[in-house]
């Protein structure tokens, strides 16, 4: 956003930025943070919710504890892929972009579906829910990953900006995709 302080006695335009954007800013860098994190928790085992003899690096899957233990409505349709290596390589990539593409603010269109539909899909592996009969985190996570991408909240301390004119200079099909 960009004040014009233009007066007679001087002409200055001073850019700041609007206090929500900077709000969604740090949205998109604390839910980066949380997907990264959780990554790196699932890879080395870091003691929190992952102990480092079941990381992934030590043979362990970061699927099969959680996929392996569900007792839901959709138990029967999740609990087989537990432990998949493909579904483990799927969760592990999506993790890790989804953490590095909201820290660094690129990609975010792609993100959000993408982070929308694992967060769907672990909604969905949840239910019944058991602390309220319909919303839990992974709908708050979803729905903010659309709100950042939808407020192009990656060009505030972020990247957005640089990757956007990037992919519109190479490819303007992918840059309506990974805007």
């Amino acid at each position: 956003m960009t004040i014009d302080t233009t007066s007679e006695r001087s002409s200055v335009k001073v850019s700041v930025r609007s206090e929500p954007a900077v709000a969604l800013a740090v949205l998109r860098i604390v839910l980066g943070l949380v997907f990264f994190w959780a990554f790196i928790d699932k890879l080395f085992g870091m003691g929190y919710a992952t102990p480092t003899e079941k990381s992934w690096l030590h043979g362990g899957s970061p699927t099969a504890g959680y996929l392996g233990h569900l007792e839901g409505t959709a138990a029967g349709f999740f609990a087989p892929m537990a432990g998949s290596v493909i579904v483990d390589l799927l969760f592990m990539v999506g993790l890790l972009a989804l953490g590095v593409g909201l820290l660094l603010g690129i990609g975010l269109r792609a993100l959000a579906v993408a982070g929308a539909t694992l967060m769907l899909l672990m909604w969905l592996s949840a239910l019944p829910l058991t602390t309220n009969p319909v919303i839990d985190e992974h709908i708050v996570y979803a729905a903010a990953l659309v709100v950042l991408a939808a407020t192009h909240a990656g060009n505030v301390w972020g990247f957005g900006k640089q990757w956007n004119a990037m992919l519109k200079n190479t490819n303007p099909t992918l840059a309506r995709i990974f805007s």
